[in-house]
């Protein structure tokens, strides 16, 4: 397994939860793109998307991300990254990508904040829309798939680890 673990998924499927922990768990950095994203802009995700719109948005995620030259640091990545091809195959030349599976029913559960939380949803799509067109990117992109449906934080943790651990 290449230095760097790339973590994608859902909204609410516990990319940065997971992540800090993960990285602590592995001695291995931190590094949130959607972070990186905020503070290149100035302002929060939502606020991109609402002033700039989703193309934008998009783009300066792309952006973040093909800016991207670490080692050693498990990055968890905005859910909309899929979307971008160039994206995409930077992070596999980084890093494993481990996709942090969650069903809809539990995504709609974890994540009660859709109109503040920075999520790329197209104009007139609905979030099960939103769901199932990113599905499939999610399997395309990763080497390895976590389900996440069950358990604790602590749990699907100790399942990204063993999935790092058992594949150096």
């Amino acid at each position: 397994m290449k230095s760097n673990v790339v973590l994608i998924g859902m909204p609410g499927s516990g990319k940065s939860t997971c992540g800090v922990l993960a990285a602590k768990a592995l001695l291995k950095n931190f590094f949130d793109t959607d972070l990186l994203i905020q503070n290149k802009e100035g302002c929060a995700l939502q606020e991109i998307i609402n002033s700039k719109g989703i193309d934008y948005f998009e783009m300066a995620e792309e952006n973040a991300v093909l800016s991207l030259n670490i080692e050693g640091t498990v990055i968890a990545t905005g859910g909309s990254v899929v979307y971008s091809q160039k994206a995409m195959e930077h992070l596999k030349t980084l890093g494993s990508v481990i996709y942090l599976h969650l069903s809809y029913e539990n995504m709609v559960e974890r994540i009660s904040n859709i109109t503040t939380r920075g999520i790329v949803l197209k104009e007139g799509s609905t979030l099960e829309d939103m769901y199932n067109e990113r599905l499939g990117l999610y399997r395309k992109y990763a080497d390895y798939e976590i389900d996440c449906n069950e358990g604790t934080v602590e749990n699907n943790v100790e399942k990204i680890v063993k999935k790092v651990l058992d594949n150096k």
